[in-house]
């Protein structure tokens, strides 16, 4: 992450406010709340360059929300610090009654996230966050999050273990009762091994499989393949479904 981002987000939080991306209304494209209807916040920052490595088999799908060092890209023009009072209203503005909440890594402002969970949660509506896992939630946000949908990364994505696993996030996760566990397959031959490894030596349970992938052909193919996979491990498999409706679109 960029200094000037580091910047924004500090001073989001010196304000009690976020760095915020984008906000939208969509169809939760991923896990087990695929299909329902949601309000997106999506944050900027992320403590994690997945696709940057010389190793790396597949890109982050959101490069916008962290990755600032290509010509041409601010992240003073990509970021905006937002109170708690606009972010909310601006979910009232929605008929949705899910929010979820993603980026980049939405856990690196979770001290400033609580408040609006916390309102978010007194007015019936449920959150569920988008993470890679990497950083354990406090007891406060885990009493006002409906789901987390943690997505350990694999060697595929290109960023060495120490950095993409973390034990003690993975065990909050866990103690939580309300993590899924997401994981992106680009070669199952290759990755199933290591998810298998991965899931024992922590625990995780329930597993998802989902194909990596930007286009409906890679998807559907992949989806194929990773049910064959999933069914005999009692696993599920996660469709892309903003992939297969809209394409590589933002906002969707």
């Amino acid at each position: 992450m960029s200094a000037v981002a580091a910047r924004i987000l500090q001073q989001a939080a010196s304000a009690g406010a976020l760095a915020l991306h984008e906000m939208f209304a969509s169809l939760q494209g991923e896990g087990p709340s695929a299909g329902q209807c949601a309000v997106f916040i999506r944050l900027g920052g992320c403590n994690l360059d997945c696709g940057a490595g010389q190793d790396a088999r597949w890109s982050c799908d959101t490069p916008h929300t962290w990755k600032w060092d290509e010509p041409g890209i601010d992240p003073i023009n990509e970021l905006q610090v937002t109170s708690i009072d606009e972010i909310a209203a601006e979910v009232d503005r929605h008929r949705a009654r899910r929010v979820v909440i993603t980026g980049g890594e939405p856990l690196l402002q979770q001290r400033a996230l609580i408040p609006l969970i916390a309102r978010l949660c007194e007015a019936g509506y449920l959150v569920e966050f988008e993470t890679n896992g990497t950083i354990a939630p406090s007891p406060e946000l885990v009493a006002v999050t409906a789901q987390f949908n943690v997505s350990p990364k694999l060697s595929s994505s290109g960023v060495r273990r120490s950095k993409r696993l973390s034990p003690s996030a993975l065990s909050a996760f866990t103690a939580s009762g309300k993590a899924i566990f997401k994981f992106v397959i680009t070669e199952p031959e290759r990755d199933l091994p290591e998810v298998e490894a991965t899931v024992g030596l922590y625990g995780l349970a329930p597993v998802w499989l989902m194909p990596e992938g930007t286009d409906e052909a890679s998807i559907l193919d992949g989806m194929r393949t990773l049910a064959e996979h999933a069914i005999p491990r009692g696993w599920a498999v996660s469709p892309r479904l903003h992939i297969l409706m809209w394409g590589d679109q933002c906002g969707r």
